[in-house]
């Protein structure tokens, strides 16, 4: 072959290389969680619709049922907590905790099944800590409502760890008895986060999903991943969403019947 050939061939190659490169790091920095962009912006409606959507997929939380969760609530049976005559649902977590970010998917999923999400924000675990930037959504001035529960949601710290929201009497005092001074947690793990609280019936102390799972993806990734009940994604946060579906339905009375009376709650409720 000509010399001049061989070379133009050579540069070609090398040039084709050059490109797809580039195209990969462009389609990794505008689809992962290099969104940043997007944090501290309110979820669009469609998006919230297209969750609700998953939250209520039925035949999808049966598949799943507990997923890969591997420990559920404990239980605790203390004096129900109520709000304004609701069963009460408190979080307690912070904007940079990446075991906060990837428990808040499951519930904000397992809270639509008995209310709407009108107001949530974008956010990202803190830049520095285990699983760094971890996609996820703040309860700070989010707004929910719904007939049957109350829902509580404190974020104490910013993503840069720095002061967010002061909890109240309520909020403080619950922490303390069922997570800060739980006999039945081991000392180490007491007072962590993330911390949710079913009525003062189970507490869930710590995340059952690993952020890891979720790190390099953004937010329209992993919802796509969730309606999908072979991907692990939808088999961490899915089995999540309806462990704390089921506890959820032990301090409503089982209501909705729509979602309390559907066998993966009855089977998980057996359990837990």
């Amino acid at each position: 072959m000509d010399p001049k050939a061989r070379n133009k061939i050579f540069y070609i190659i090398v040039l084709v290389i050059i490109v797809a490169a580039v195209l990969v790091a462009y389609l990794n920095t505008s689809s992962g969680p290099s969104q940043s962009h997007l944090v501290g912006m309110r979820v669009p409606a469609s998006t919230l619709s297209l969750m609700k959507d998953i939250a209520m997929n039925s035949t999808l939380a049966s598949i799943i049922g507990s997923g890969s969760a591997a420990n559920f609530p404990l239980i605790e049976n203390g004096t129900q907590m109520y709000t304004n005559g609701k069963p009460t649902v408190l979080y307690f977590g912070a904007d940079y905790c990446p075991f906060c970010a990837a428990t808040r998917w499951g519930l904000i999923l397992a809270l639509m099944r008995f209310g709407n999400f009108t107001v949530l924000h974008y956010m990202q675990s803190s830049p520095t800590d285990y699983s760094p930037s971890t996609p996820t959504f703040s309860f700070y001035n989010s707004s929910y409502s719904s007939n049957l529960i109350y829902f509580m949601g404190v974020e104490t710290l910013t993503r840069n760890e720095t002061f967010l929201q002061a909890p109240n009497a309520l909020e403080n005092s619950t922490f303390d008895k069922y997570d800060l001074n739980n006999a039945q947690l081991p000392p180490d793990e007491r007072g962590g986060i993330p911390f949710v609280d079913f009525g003062n019936k189970s507490v869930q102390d710590g995340s059952e999903v690993d952020p890891l799972l979720i790190e390099k993806m953004s937010w329209d990734q992993i919802i796509q991943n969730l309606s999908n009940p072979n991907s692990q994604v939808s088999q961490a946060i899915i089995g999540n969403a309806d462990v704390f579906t089921a506890q959820i339905c032990r301090i409503d009375n089982y209501t909705p019947a729509s979602v309390c009376d559907q066998a993966y709650v009855k089977n998980i409720l057996q359990f837990s």
